[in-house]
């Protein structure tokens, strides 16, 4: 019981992953971007809200399959072992990321934009909420971040708390972001593009590391 972490460190915990994966450029975030400079704050930020409403659908679904499984036996390490691995895998992904990032701005080439075909705050949702229901990253994500709180023992309350708080701070890095593109900030910069993409791989990184630790320990 003791090895289970608090609410609050879970809520941390969800926080910092949330705003770490929505940060990174990509096509969510070029769609509301675009969105943000051509349609208005409402058609950009609905974008956003269905991706992290479609975020929480692959989190409930995961959460609940980790909880009703957790207590099998052998499955915790089973479980443990994919994240771990997932961890890596994303880790990898998101520094391979920044340093394809870094090449294509040393030579000049710019980051291609998601092409909307949806206009309206409606069909900015819609498409959000597909664009996040459709990614094979998602239900990694979810697998490595619940696994990994599942080896300690996490009740299906206390996943589900974890997904809500990913899915809010998604949400506010949404609401930032098109808040300052309709002031006129410019967040698609190299430094940004790269910088954001590597401190999310290291992050991950560091949560395989703390995963690692855990598992020797335990």
């Amino acid at each position: 019981m003791d090895s289970a972490p608090s609410l609050a460190a879970t809520l941390l915990t969800g926080a910092l992953l949330g705003w770490s994966v929505a940060w990174p450029p990509g096509p969510i975030n070029a769609e509301m971007i675009r969105r943000g400079l051509t349609r208005g704050f409402w058609s950009a930020y609905a974008v956003g809200l269905g991706a992290c409403s479609g975020d929480f659908l692959w989190a409930l679904g995961v959460a609940l399959g980790a909880g009703a499984l957790a207590d099998l036996p052998g499955v915790r390490p089973a479980l443990a072992a994919v994240s771990l691995a997932l961890l890596l895998f994303l880790a990898w992904t998101f520094l391979s990321g920044a340093w394809r990032g870094w090449l294509r701005h040393r030579r000049g080439e710019a980051e291609p934009a998601a092409d909307g075909a949806l206009d309206g705050a409606r069909g900015g949702f819609l498409l959000g909420l597909g664009m996040a229901l459709s990614s094979p990253w998602n239900i990694a994500f979810w697998l490595a971040v619940i696994g990994q709180q599942a080896q300690g023992a996490l009740p299906l309350a206390r996943s589900l708390a974890l997904a809500a708080a990913v899915v809010t701070a998604a949400a506010l890095w949404g609401l930032v972001l098109c808040t300052a593109v309709r002031l006129g900030a410019r967040f698609a910069t190299p430094a940004w593009e790269v910088g954001t993409r590597a401190a999310t791989g290291l992050l991950m990184l560091f949560f395989a590391a703390r995963l690692v630790l855990a598992l020797l320990g335990g």
